[in-house]
Formats: C-alpha cells, structure tokens, sequence
C-alpha cells in the first residue's frame, strides 16, 4: 500500500505553485468555454441561461480531471523544463477533448460529437495552456 500512496503523491504535487497552476488552468479552461458560448449564443442569451456555461465546460474539465490524473499533470515533472510542460499540458488537453467531445455526445450534456469543434477545441484550448503551461516552468 505504501508504493501505492508514493506513486499518487509523486504524480500530483501537493504545494502552493501547483494550486496556482490548476487555477490558472480552469481559468483558461473556463476562458475557452466562456469566449466560445459568447461567440455562439450572445450575452443577453448567457445572462439569462447561465447553466448553460456550466453544461458546456463540465465535460472538459472532466476530461482535462480524467488526463491530468492519468498523465501526472500536477506532478513536478509536468512544469520541469517548457519542453515537458508543453508535452503534458498537451496531452492532457488532447485527452480533454476526446472525453469531453465524447460526453457532450450523450444525453447528460448538450451538443454532440463533431469532428469541427473537436479541431477548433483542440487548437484553441493548446493556444491558451500551452503557453501557460511553459510560463509556470519558472514557478
């Protein structure tokens, strides 16, 4: 049991720089949704459904919850050099994605799997966590 626990604790790092980083990623996260949902339903439609930001961002940050776990995202290693916080907020956020595109195609989420949004998601969400990713390298 003991390896068990040395293994989870080494893959999420349990300081004050790793909060940061995880907040910085659900805001930029959060940010992806919020700018998307403007861009396809407006202010006024948001304001008066805002359940509706909360339906569009669940299945990501499940996704980006399922990756950073699998991938060891809030690990030390994860921000050690840019190339590593590239790779890792990469994954992760490919990983999002796939989950995210996936659960959205059932009936608990609204929208659907669709190959376009997929791409634009992908793009759009590396462009925002890539260079933060990089940026916490000097944490």
């Amino acid at each position: 049991m003991a390896g068990t626990a040395d293994r989870s604790s080494a893959r999420i790092d349990r300081s004050p720089e790793t909060l940061l980083v995880a907040l910085g990623d659900l805001l930029l996260i959060g940010l992806f949704v919020l700018v998307g949902e403007l861009r396809h339903w407006g202010l006024e439609y948001l304001l008066a459904n805002p359940m509706r930001l909360v339906g569009t961002a669940t299945p990501f940050l499940l996704g980006w919850i399922a990756g950073s776990l699998i991938l060891g995202t809030y690990s030390r290693t994860a921000r050690r050099t840019p190339k590593t916080a590239t790779l890792y907020a990469a994954g992760t956020w490919l990983i999002a994605v796939v989950i995210g595109q996936t659960l959205r195609a059932t009936s608990v989420f609204h929208g659907d799997f669709a190959i376009s949004f997929a791409l634009v998601s992908l793009a759009v969400g590396l462009v925002l966590l890539v260079p933060w990713r990089v940026l916490t390298t000097w944490l």
